[in-house]
C-alpha cells in the first residue's frame, strides 16, 4: 500500500495478522504528528515496531543514527526489514527484543506501546525499555509514547513515574490518544 513517510508517498508490504495491516493507525498517525524531528545520530528504537511506519519515519529522518526495530513477531519484523530494505534504509536493525544488546542506551524511543496485552505485559516491556533512554537533553530525546486517553494513558504516565521513577510530560492531546513523553 502507499502511505506517508516523512513527508514523501512509499510503497510498503503489510500482511494480515499485523497491528495496523489496512493502513497507518489513528494512534501513530497522531504520533508522528505531534513528536520532535528524531536526533540525527544514536541509536534510536521503535518498540513494537509492526509492519514500520514508526521504525520508517526514524531511519528516514535520520539517517546516520541506528534505529533498532523491536517486536516479538517474525512476520512483523520480516514485513519492517522488506520495508526498510525497499526504501533503501540500511541504517534498520530489525530484530527480537533479546537480540539488542544490553549496552545500547537510547536516544530516543518512539511507540504506539501494545496496551491491550494486559498491564503486566505492558509494564514489563516498560520496565526493560524505559531505563535504557540516555540522558535526555534536547527536544526530540527521551521516549515518546501515544496512548489511548481511555485506555489509561494518565494512569500509565503515573505508573511510570511512580515505578521507574521517570519524569512523564504530557505534551499533546488529539483523537483520543495521549502523547508522553518520558525523560531521564
Amino acid at each position: 500500500m502507499t502511505v506517508r513517510i516523512a513527508g514523501r508517498d512509499v510503497e510498503v508490504e503489510v500482511a494480515p495478522g499485523v497491528f495496523s495491516p489496512g493502513r497507518v493507525d489513528l494512534g501513530t498517525q497522531v504520533l508522528l504528528r505531534e513528536v520532535p524531528t528524531p536526533p540525527a545520530r544514536g541509536d534510536l528504537l521503535d518498540l513494537g515496531c509492526g509492519w514500520g511506519p514508526l521504525t520508517l519515519t526514524l531511519a528516514t529522518e535520520s539517517p546516520e543514527a541506528t534505529v533498532w526495530a523491536v517486536d516479538v513477531s517474525e512476520r512483523a519484523l520480516d514485513l519492517t526489514r522488506r520495508n526498510a530494505e525497499r526504501l533503501g534504509l540500511g541504517n534498520v536493525r530489525a530484530c527480537l527484543p533479546d537480540d539488542v544488546p544490553a549496552d545500547v542506551a537510547f536516544a530516543a524511543i518512539w511507540s504506539n506501546p501494545p496496551i491491550r496485552v494486559g498491564k503486566d505485559v505492558l509494564h514489563g516491556m516498560l520496565r526493560h525499555w524505559l531505563p535504557r533512554l540516555a540522558p535526555t537533553s534536547a527536544d526530540g530525546e527521551g521516549a515518546w509514547l501515544v496512548v489511548q486517553k481511555n485506555l489509561g494513558s494518565d494512569s500509565l504516565a503515573r505508573w511510570i513515574e511512580a515505578e521507574l521513577d521517570l519524569p512523564v510530560e504530557r505534551t499533546n492531546s488529539a483523537k483520543g490518544y495521549r502523547v508522553l513523553r518520558v525523560t531521564r
